[in-house]
């Protein structure tokens, strides 16, 4: 996956595990130029303080100390970039590529391929690795005085350790550099690219906040970025891990959705789904801020089902969208059309989105920046999740997403949406495997079977846990029509539907008729 992606946009949030609203006597904090990391932190950095971006090379440290440097530009301010590693032609073409502009950053090169050919210079500008360590230091200081920036990006402290070449010297140095940027008006982010061998908890101690930055790769797929807040002294900010991506514009940051952190008030009224006889089995419909599991074999109409309660919706004059992991937006399209559901009239109204996933590309992070985009900023209603099984290939840890599950569920929950999981059991006839469990985190969870029929395969459903009321107890046969879901009546003269082997007990009143006959 190339570093320059996608545009990628931010959702504001409230704080939560992250900050709490800050009194009056709290000094302002400073945007660190990223909307992601801001909301994280509560806002931002504390001013004239120093910290620390660390991470492997490639992790995006580079491109996140630009932005804090270019937000400094926005907003009037003087910036230096301080580079022992990059020139400033690299990092000239790291900004186009990204948009930006290096006018208003002021870019002091340590290193100068220029220099080094010019005996003139060689007691100025040296590689770091020929330069004595008090000669940088000086030269840092010197333009910093010069210069008197309020915003100072360091890149990067591998060079200063390489020429301390022992941790007293490089300690020294670095105590030095924090007791002269404390007498100034001035925040300093420093780089480190982890080369040392060993963990060098040196800098952390004397940061005023430390952010690790990692890239992991998966068996398959592209790789993943996250963020940790490590340290950060005085400010409350939200834990744990955060997916990022690097695209055009910097790094998109999805800070890790807290469900706590939201809610509003909505009505907790029954959501129809277009079927009357759906509805009269669910006793009534799915109420708004729950949700429901369909769970059933392969290609047994379970995306159908789903697809009813967006245009349900849509119907209403409210918005759904529809995350497909599976199945492309033109077979979705196409069965709708085969099915005669006006699901293109609700596409070009805009009042249902279908976002085609790739679990391979996609991160659990993003994927709930996804959903928090249109149920915050596009008003959706009903959200379905088609499939839980492309989702749990997204994960690049299936151990995690029961966990994730449940926080994005308990979020659209206190948002007042209806979400719902569509589950494919492994099987198709008998017995039937499910690879996760997630029935628990269900509200109401519907069952979709295959049965046989003298000699004709048939579908039945039936609703084995609902939590908001009372529902039917039966289990009724189905059929998809050029006209839709055509639900029966009980299947009573049937045994053992669920488990794919039925025994017929009686007459076959109860079957749905084909072609003006009734089946049997």
């Amino acid at each position: 996956m190339n570093d320059i992606k996608r545009d990628g946009g931010q959702v504001s949030t409230s704080g939560g595990d992250a900050p709490q609203s800050r009194g009056g006597d709290d000094p302002a904090r400073i945007s660190t130029g990223s909307a992601g990391l801001d909301d994280i932190l509560g806002g931002g950095f504390d001013a004239d303080r120093i910290y620390l971006y660390e991470g492997r090379p490639g992790t995006g440290k580079t491109t996140l100390a630009m932005q804090f440097l270019t937000e400094g530009v926005r907003q009037g301010e003087r910036t230096l970039y301080i580079t022992l590693s990059e020139s400033r032609v690299e990092l000239a073409v790291v900004a186009q590529r990204h948009g930006w502009s290096l006018d208003g950053i002021d870019v002091f090169e340590l290193l100068s391929p220029e220099a080094l050919l010019n005996p003139d210079h060689e007691m100025t500008v040296l590689h770091p690795a020929e330069m004595e360590l008090n000669e940088t230091t000086r030269l840092v200081f010197d333009r910093v005085e010069t210069s008197n920036p309020t915003r100072v990006v360091f890149d990067s402290l591998s060079e200063m350790r390489l020429l301390a070449q022992n941790p007293l010297r490089y300690r020294r140095q670095i105590l030095a550099l924090k007791h002269f940027f404390a007498g100034r008006r001035c925040t300093v982010i420093l780089l480190d690219d982890l080369s040392s061998a060993q963990n060098d908890l040196q800098v952390h101690s004397i940061s005023h906040g430390v952010i690790l930055l990692e890239q992991l790769a998966i068996d398959y797929g592209a790789e993943r970025r996250r963020l940790r807040v490590i340290k950060m002294r005085g400010i409350r900010f939200r834990g744990g891990f955060h997916d990022f991506t690097i695209e055009t514009g910097g790094l998109a940051i999805y800070p890790r959705l807290v469900a706590a952190e939201h809610h509003t008030t909505f009505t907790t009224e029954q959501t129809p789904s277009g079927n009357a006889a759906l509805d009269q089995l669910l006793g009534g419909g799915l109420e708004r801020g729950t949700n429901a599991l369909l769970m059933g074999a392969a290609g047994v109409g379970k995306s159908t089902l789903a697809l009813s309660y967006a245009v349900a919706a849509a119907s209403r004059g409210e918005h759904a969208v529809v995350f497909a992991f599976d199945e492309g937006r033109g077979t979705i399209i196409a069965r709708a059309r085969a099915l005669g559901m006006p699901l293109d009239r609700a596409l070009d109204a805009g009042l249902i989105q279908i976002r085609q996933v790739d679990p391979a590309e996609l991160s659990p992070g993003e994927f709930a920046h996804q959903v928090r985009a249109a149920v915050e900023g596009q008003a959706a209603r009903v959200v379905i999740i088609d499939s839980l099984n492309g989702y749990l290939n997204a994960m690049p840890d299936g151990r995690f997403l029961v966990l994730q599950m449940h926080e994005l569920l308990s979020y659209l929950s206190q948002m007042g949406v209806l979400s719902i999981m569509v589950l494919a059991q492994h099987g198709i006839i008998g017995t039937t495997e499910t690879p996760l469990d997630v029935s628990y985190l269900s509200d109401a969870v519907i069952m979709l079977r295959y049965f046989e029929v003298a000699g004709t395969i048939r579908r039945a459903l039936s609703v084995m846990k609902k939590r908001s009321g009372a529902h039917e107890h039966t289990i009724r046969e189905f059929r998809l029509t050029d006209e839709g879901i055509s639900i029966g009546a009980p299947l009573t003269g049937f045994t053992g539907i669920l488990s794919g082997n039925p025994v017929y007990t009686g007459g076959p009143e109860p079957l749905l008729a084909v072609g003006g006959k009734r089946d049997g």
